[in-house]
């Protein structure tokens, strides 16, 4: 059977674990392919090119060979370069890039391309190599959430109650529920102002993509970040995710 090769193809790894003594199996995010599997043979070994390349947060371009159908399949790593620019974040940046890496395992099918997914994801991750990122933080997070269940679908309209269609009002609450969409608050319910709601969906749309997600989600960070979290859980399932455990473990410290 024919093998073909897949060469140059922009991408990071999402997670990796041991496959016999001296190989290494890795999930990978691509531009053109989603989310795939590779078997990178002898990875482990001192003497490996692999070995030094193959590490989360880093802009890599990768080669490998298809065999069979080439869905779903563990396909082998031929060849991976280290494209640069970027340091690895450290800190609370490197938890938040763990984070944003396992959110994409939870969530992303495989062999399924995602192109605009990507470049967000690229963006984000080079704000966390910057070491610049200071009190944004927070922002990135939240508009890369937003933007990550806005693209899989996972987000309903956010101008308009999700039952009813009614435009939402400006200066009335409104919650956004994993099962339910957005609607209008309950008394005693925590939510935010229509007109929130409303510059989220402009932002979302808006030509300037990402940047203007960010600055959307900058004046609403603290109030967006518990309905986001709870519609990422559910979508994600159980059991919690494990970077977001490890966060609130240290918050305890």
């Amino acid at each position: 059977m024919a093998v073909r090769r897949i060469a140059d193809e922009p991408a990071y790894i999402l997670h990796g674990y041991p496959f016999s003594e001296s190989s290494l199996i890795l999930e990978v995010f691509t531009r053109s392919h989603g989310r795939v599997v590779l078997l990178a043979k002898g990875a482990k070994k001192p003497t490996s090119n692999f070995r030094p390349v193959l590490l989360p947060l880093q802009p890599l371009r990768l080669s490998w060979s298809v065999g069979g159908s080439g869905d779903g399949e563990v396909h082998t790593l031929k060849g991976a370069e280290w494209v640069g620019g970027h340091v690895m974040p450290v800190g609370d940046a490197l938890l938040s890039g763990l984070y944003l890496n396992e959110l994409l395992m939870r969530l992303l099918a495989r062999d399924d391309p995602q192109a605009a997914l990507f470049d967000v994801y690229a963006g984000v991750v080079r704000v966390l190599g910057s070491g610049e990122h200071g009190e944004a933080l927070e922002p990135v997070l939240r508009a890369f959430e937003l933007s990550l269940l806005r693209l899989l679908g996972l987000l309903p309209a956010l101008g308009h109650e999700t039952a009813t269609q009614m435009r939402v009002a400006p200066e009335r609450v409104y919650v956004l529920l994993a099962e339910g969409g957005l609607r209008q608050a309950l008394q005693g319910e925590r939510g935010m102002a229509g007109d929130a709601w409303r510059s989220l969906e402009s932002a979302l749309q808006s030509p300037q993509g990402f940047v203007a997600v960010l600055r959307a989600c900058a004046a609403v960070t603290a109030e967006l970040k518990p309905p986001l979290r709870a519609v990422l859980q559910y979508h994600c399932g159980s059991p919690v995710l494990r970077t977001r455990q490890l966060l609130m473990d240290l918050q305890t410290l």
